[in-house]
C-alpha cells in the first residue's frame, strides 16, 4: 500500500494534464468565491474549444475567465447557482445557465443526483502529514460533490489555510493534483455611506449581548458589524466569514461562549476577505468550516439561541414579500442563504431576522418599498417568513401583523417622497 506522500507524488501534474480527465458533457463543480482554482479554470478557458457541452457550476464566480464567452458557450459554459459580477451579464443574456436553489439544499441536490457532479475543481491547502487537504475557502456543496464525482482535481496552494471542521479531503479521494503559489484573491470591505450607517445603527441597537450572528456580504451588513464593537459574548454561525467578523473577534466582541450549538466555535461554509483573514483561519481551533447543509439548514442553525440574520434585498412590497435576486424578470444574484437564515432565526429561541435595504434606488428616483413586487420579480423570501424590515427611516416588524398593519409599518419606513403614493396604492388594493 502506498503512503500518503507516495500517492501525492503519483498524482502531481500540470493544469493542462488535469484536463485530460474531462469528458464531453461533464458538469464541473467549483467552490464558492475564492475557493475557485484559477490555474485550473484558466487552463480550461484556454483549451475550451477541445470540449463540447462542459458546464462549470458554482454559486459565486469571482473572476471572469475566458470561458465566460457567448461564442464558445457550446464548448464550455457557466452554470450559475448564484449570479455575481462575472456571471450576471451572461445570466441575463441567457448564455450562462442559472439553477434556482437554496444554498442549504445544494449538497442534497448533488447527493440525490438531481444535479450532476462529474468533476470537482477546487482550491486546497497543502496536505497534512496524515494525507488530508482542507477545502477551507469553500467547502459548501463541494464536499458532497467530492463524494460523488468521477474525477477530483485539487489546486494545492500554500496560501490556503488548513481549517478545522468537515472540510477535509484525503489524498486517496483525489484524481490529480496541481501545485500553485499565487496569493489568494482578496476582497475588501464594501463602502459604507450615511444611508448604510443609519440602517446599521437601527439593526445594531436591536442585537443583544450573547447573540449568534449570521452576516451576509455588503455595505449594510458591514455597517452593522462596525457598530457591534461594544457588544459582548457574540457568536458566529454563518455562511460567509469575512473581515468584519475578524474585526469583532479582535476587539473582543465575539468569543462564542454563549452559543448553544457548537459552543466556543465560529461556524461558516466559505471565506471571503483579506490575506489577514486567511492567515487567521489557519489551524485556528476557534473556526470550523462545514458544508452548507450544516451551516445553512434552518433546523440546525436555528438551534442557536438568539440567532440574528442580516440580509439585503432589492425590493419589498407592502405585504412584506422580498424580491432580493432580480430586477423585474432579469436575474441579478440568487436566493443564496437568505431564506435559510431567515427561517433559522425564526426558529431560534430569541432569534431575529433583518431584511435591510435603502429606501430608494437610482439616486432617489425609485422607491424600494413598493405596493407589489415589480412584474416578473423573483420572490425570494415570502411574506410569511419576513420578520424585521429596516431602511434608513426605521424598522418595520411584520410577523404576526395583518396586511393593513404591515402596509402601515412599511409605508412609515419608506422614503417620505413616496409615502403618499404608497398610501394611495394601498387604498386601491383595499389594504388601508
Amino acid at each position: 500500500m502506498q503512503t500518503a506522500q507516495e500517492l501525492y507524488q503519483s498524482k502531481r501534474g500540470t493544469a493542462r494534464d488535469a484536463l485530460n480527465h474531462l469528458r464531453d458533457g461533464d458538469m464541473i463543480i467549483v467552490p464558492t468565491g475564492v475557493g475557485e482554482p484559477p490555474a485550473l479554470l484558466t487552463a480550461l478557458s484556454e483549451e475550451r474549444r477541445r470540449f463540447n457541452d462542459i458546464k462549470v457550476s458554482q454559486i459565486l464566480a469571482m473572476r471572469k475567465y475566458g470561458y465566460f464567452d457567448p461564442e464558445t458557450a457550446h464548448h464550455v459554459r457557466h452554470s450559475a447557482l448564484f449570479l455575481g459580477g462575472a456571471s450576471r451579464a451572461g445570466g441575463q443574456a441567457g448564455w450562462c445557465e442559472y439553477i434556482p436553489n437554496y444554498f442549504s439544499e445544494i449538497p442534497t441536490l448533488i447527493q440525490r443526483g438531481l444535479m450532476p457532479s462529474d468533476v470537482v475543481f477546487a482550491m486546497a491547502s497543502p496536505m497534512s502529514p496524515h494525507g488530508f487537504f482542507s477545502l477551507s475557502l469553500g467547502c459548501d456543496y463541494t464536499m458532497a460533490a467530492v463524494a460523488k464525482a468521477r474525477v477530483v482535481v485539487l489546486e494545492v496552494n500554500p496560501n490556503v489555510p488548513f481549517a478545522h471542521g468537515q472540510c477535509h479531503v484525503h489524498v486517496s479521494q483525489v484524481t490529480a493534483l496541481v501545485e500553485t503559489e499565487d496569493p489568494i484573491m482578496e476582497v475588501g470591505l464594501p463602502t459604507i455611506g450615511p444611508v448604510q450607517e443609519a440602517i446599521g445603527k437601527y439593526v445594531a441597537d436591536m442585537i443583544e449581548d450573547g447573540s449568534t450572528l449570521q452576516i451576509g456580504y455588503g455595505g449594510i451588513p458591514d455597517a452593522v458589524v462596525m457598530q457591534l464593537t461594544n457588544k459582548r459574548d457574540l457568536g458566529v454561525h454563518t455562511e460567509m466569514i469575512g473581515d468584519g467578523i475578524l474585526k469583532l473577534v479582535e476587539c473582543g466582541a465575539i468569543n462564542n461562549t454563549k452559543k448553544t450549538l457548537v459552543p466556543g466555535k465560529m461556524v461558516a461554509t466559505f471565506a471571503l476577505g483579506s490575506r489577514k483573514l486567511y492567515e487567521f483561519m489557519h489551524n485556528n481551533p476557534m473556526i470550523e468550516m462545514h458544508p452548507s447543509d450544516f451551516t445553512n439548514d434552518p433546523y440546525i442553525a436555528g438551534q442557536n439561541d438568539k440567532l440574528v440574520s442580516i440580509n439585503a434585498s432589492l425590493q419589498v412590497d407592502l405585504l412584506g414579500q422580498c424580491g432580493s435576486e432580480s430586477i423585474g424578470h432579469l436575474p441579478y444574484s440568487g436566493t443564496g442563504g437568505q431564506v435559510d437564515f431567515v427561517r433559522a432565526a425564526n426558529r431560534s429561541r430569541g432569534g431575529k431576522s433583518f431584511i435591510v435595504l435603502p429606501s430608494t434606488a437610482k439616486d432617489g428616483a425609485i422607491s424600494r418599498i413598493v405596493p407589489s413586487l415589480t412584474a416578473g420579480t423573483h420572490c425570494t423570501t415570502s411574506k410569511n417568513d419576513v420578520n424585521y424590515v429596516v431602511t434608513e427611516y426605521g424598522v418595520a416588524q411584520l410577523r404576526g401583523k395583518s396586511a393593513r398593519e404591515r402596509a402601515n409599518a412599511l409605508i412609515a419606513i419608506a422614503h417620505p417622497d413616496f409615502r403618499g403614493w404608497l398610501r394611495e396604492e394601498a387604498q386601491k388594493m383595499c389594504m388601508l
